[in-house]
């Protein structure tokens, strides 16, 4: 890498960030999925609406939401997804497994809220 396309690469000091360009929670951050019912194109499985979890990635680069894109709206504030650990004893309370038993999945951020 040529010596002056390193420096362009470096990340420019003093960068204000956008409202909501970090993210709301880190891994370990105990979440609750929101119970919402909401009309037409939605990506969140009716399965886990409600359920407590575990953030265990914030994955990145924060993106537009998927439910936004399904209607073409493809720009705009950009927020982030999380993969969650969520036990299957929350999603099925008679669980006979192991309580290390998981499911991993990954929400936008507009649907979590802090436990």
């Amino acid at each position: 890498m040529s010596e002056g396309l390193g420096r362009a690469l470096k990340p420019l000091p003093n960068i204000v960030k956008a409202e909501r360009e970090d993210p709301l929670f880190k891994a370990g951050d105990n979440v609750k999925i929101a119970m919402r019912f909401p009309i037409g194109h939605f990506r969140v499985p009716n399965y886990i609406r409600g359920k407590r979890g575990r953030v265990e990635a914030v994955i990145e680069p924060p993106a537009v939401n998927n439910e936004d894109e399904g209607f073409g709206r493809n720009a705009g504030v950009k927020r982030h997804y999380y993969r969650l650990a969520i036990p299957l004893t929350e999603l099925w309370p008679k669980y006979g497994g192991s309580s290390n038993d998981g499911l991993r999945i990954e929400v936008f951020e507009t649907w979590l809220e802090r436990s």
